[in-house]
């Protein structure tokens, strides 16, 4: 349940830009990040944490256990 909602709030976060950029900007191989995007690979605490540092959100709503 959360991967594919982690995976939708990631793509909404990302929105225009590309994947290669953020992944580079957040520290974290391309792949990987297209990977948590699709639903492919579960993400580790230290990626979700970049993550969340970088667009400044909160974890419980990256994850999807808050909504917006």
């Amino acid at each position: 349940m959360y991967i594919k909602k982690f995976g939708a709030n990631l793509k909404e976060l990302i929105g225009a830009n590309t994947i290669t950029s953020i992944a580079k900007k957040i520290g974290i191989p391309p792949q990987t990040l297209s990977r948590y995007l699709s639903g492919h690979c579960e993400i580790g605490l230290e990626n979700l944490c970049k993550i969340a540092d970088y667009f400044n959100e909160d974890l419980d709503i990256i994850v999807g256990r808050r909504e917006y």
